[in-house]
């Protein structure tokens, strides 16, 4: 039997049987509390939804203190992110149901953000800091219509912290470790990061100010190097809310995040002394007003990012944008829901590099040219009957700048059965989506295309989900996304490259597997996996297979535990040869990871110490072909709040 059959065959069974052993012993039937909003923009109990959305609460999170924001989300079910498990500032690659960066979109507190200069229009999820984030939501599937363009195979929408209800309250965490290779035994301490956050509400005013900074050595980029690389970032968060009355509320904030990275020469395969500078303002409001039968809102944020690129092909670039999102909440009655909105989206960025030859810079993309906007009307009903069914449909009318109009749409019934057990939840959705080309994709004077048409996605799921009581979660989902007008980096001949669509269609399909499990009151299992098949021409690092499982021991009141487990499948992975001067394909293999974490209690409550075991075994492997990968390491640390 091939091992990757096997080893989703006895994680489904091993799930199945748990559950049904607890089918027998329990009768009575709860309502979930989990509560989620990404795929409808309502707060919707997670049984009448139509989607499998996973929800990482702050008492997770807690749970997991020491790790990235891009480590955590790492975890879920259909998502790898390249990386993750690297030296400390490198990039991040995130493949999603075998998408790419592109088809991914970040939402931090329910708006969107991107940096428009980068290849891909992505996010750098290294500009967040775990310890700033309240929770985070997973909706995987096309959803350009209720959040546009870039929404192709998921939304990560990230909520970050808000003020504590008591007058004033501080709160201190601070993490000590070590950060090493698989070669390296000597467990220096190399790893520190630290965040402060003073928080509180005054009557109708809420206020909350943070710092994080993170400074991380002694391992180097490449797993040949000898010279250890640096990374530090610093991030600073103000948010401030006022109730004017019961019926209007205002919140304003802003962000600033910096981060420095070393890097060195990954074409040469050789250690240098290179440098990633971004930095990120984000400054933003969200009024919100309700009524009788609903609310209307506004967010609005204004970003700005800069980056710098130290080596041997030094560039500047600088990006602006501007998001709006006013949309209309409204109960017509207690199983109809809808939203009635508009977004409103401005880019533009510049780019300057120094050209063969020269000492100084020259502008090479013009931000005067190198801008658009969208401005994007759109609608989404919910149906929740009493009988069971569900219905959640959309459209959106995309007016862009550069491609004129665009339609998506999306349609997600589901139905659910209630049992003496608990319920029995059948879904099956059908989604389009757009992905429109960066700016550096459509005016980068070298590799830009002016006449490339957006990408377009369509993505089928079909799934069930049983629930046992409050004690068992199991969901399977087929999901099938096709892709086209797909943009490449295509080589033209005689050394010239430039991006176009490619005429050929491509497909996507797998299985997604969740299992959570209340073994007792104080163990619990959470498992998932995932087999992606993906055509091979956009098959570069995504894995087959990967199996994700967590094992949560509450030893006492004070005390919790768990020892998580990772598996990634071999994947392809491609280089280039500056001997022959091409691109070469090579096979990474499979991996195991397996982690350990403690945390205890003390103080009444007021404080936390935890420590964790990253890569117990120092499985030697790689996630990106020539870099390097972390070893066993261990890392301490206390959260105190007052």
């Amino acid at each position: 039997m091939n091992k990757k059959t096997f080893v989703f065959g006895v994680l489904c069974g091993m799930s199945l049987f748990t559950v049904a052993q607890q089918q027998a012993v329990s009768t009575e039937v709860e309502t979930l509390e989990e509560v989620v909003i990404t795929d409808s923009k309502f707060y919707l109990n997670r049984e009448n939804s139509g989607k499998v959305i996973t929800k990482i609460t702050s008492e997770e999170l807690e749970k997991q203190q020491g790790k990235s924001v891009a480590e955590i989300i790492n975890a879920t079910a259909g998502i790898e992110i390249n990386g993750a498990n690297s030296q400390a500032g490198q990039n991040l690659n995130y493949y999603v149901r075998g998408g790419k960066n592109r088809q991914v979109l970040i939402l931090i507190d329910g708006i969107a953000v991107s940096d428009p200069s980068q290849i891909a229009n992505d996010y750098d999820l290294r500009l967040l800091n775990a310890n700033q984030v309240e929770s985070i939501e997973i909706l995987k599937g096309a959803s350009s219509t209720l959040y546009g363009s870039g929404a192709g195979t998921a939304v990560i929408n990230i909520k970050l912290k808000e003020a504590s209800k008591k007058a004033i309250s501080a709160n201190f965490k601070s993490t000590i470790g070590t950060n090493q290779s698989q070669e390296d035994t000597n467990y220096n301490l190399n790893n520190f990061q630290n965040n402060v956050s003073v928080n509180g509400t005054l009557n109708k005013l809420s206020y909350l100010a943070s710092f994080g900074n993170q400074y991380t050595d002694g391992l180097s980029s490449l797993a040949n190097g000898t010279e250890t690389d640096v990374y530090n970032a610093i991030n600073g968060n103000l948010k401030l809310g006022y109730r004017f009355s019961e019926a209007f509320k205002m919140t304003v904030y802003g962000s600033w995040d910096k981060f420095k990275a070393d890097f060195d020469d990954g074409f040469a395969g050789m250690d240098s002394n290179d440098l990633s500078t971004t930095k990120q303002q984000r400054y933003g409001f969200s009024p919100e007003y309700t009524y009788k039968k609903g609310s209307l809102s506004l967010n609005a944020a204004y970003n700005k990012v800069e980056r710098d690129i130290e080596s041997s092909y030094p560039a500047l670039y600088n990006a602006e944008s501007f998001t709006a999102d006013l949309f209309n909440r409204y109960t017509f009655s207690k199983t109809l829901y809808t939203v009635l909105g508009v977004q409103v989206k401005q880019d533009h960025m510049e780019s300057f590099t120094i050209p063969f030859g020269g000492t100084d810079f020259e502008q090479g993309i013009d931000p005067e040219i190198a801008k658009y906007t969208n401005v994007d009307p759109y609608a989404n009903v919910v149906y929740v009957s009493a009988f069971g069914l569900q219905v959640n449909a959309g459209a959106r009318l995309n007016n862009h700048s550069e491609y004129g109009n665009h339609v998506v749409y999306s349609l997600n019934p589901s139905y659910k059965k209630d049992f003496n057990f608990g319920y029995l939840k059948g879904l099956a959705s059908y989604g389009t989506a757009y992905i429109t080309p960066s700016l550096y994709q459509l005016f980068d004077p070298i590799y830009g295309n002016k006449d490339l048409q957006p990408e377009e996605n369509a993505t089928f799921e079909v799934g069930a989900e049983i629930h046992f009581n409050d004690k068992a979660t199991v969901s399977v989902v087929y999901f099938n996304r096709k892709e086209e007008n797909f943009i490449d980096f295509v080589d033209l001949g005689s050394w010239v490259y430039q991006y176009q669509n490619v005429n050929e269609n491509f497909t996507a399909s797998g299985i997604e597997f969740v299992a959570d499990y209340n073994i007792t009151k104080a163990l619990k299992l959470s498992a998932n996996a995932t087999y992606t098949k993906v055509d091979e021409d956009l098959s570069l690092r995504i894995p087959e297979l990967k199996v994700n499982g967590l094992l949560g021991y509450q030893l006492c009141e004070s005390t919790f535990m768990s020892v998580s487990y990772q598996f990634t499948d071999s994947r392809t992975d491609s280089f280039y040869n500056n001997i022959s001067y091409m691109n070469e394909e090579v096979n990474l293999k499979s991996y195991n990871l397996l982690d350990f974490y403690v945390s205890h209690n003390i103080l009444n409550n007021k404080m936390t110490l935890f420590a964790n075991v990253t890569n117990i075994l120092n499985e030697d492997y790689q996630e990106l072909y020539g870099y390097s990968t972390k070893g066993r390491n261990v890392n301490i640390g206390f959260s105190l709040t007052l």
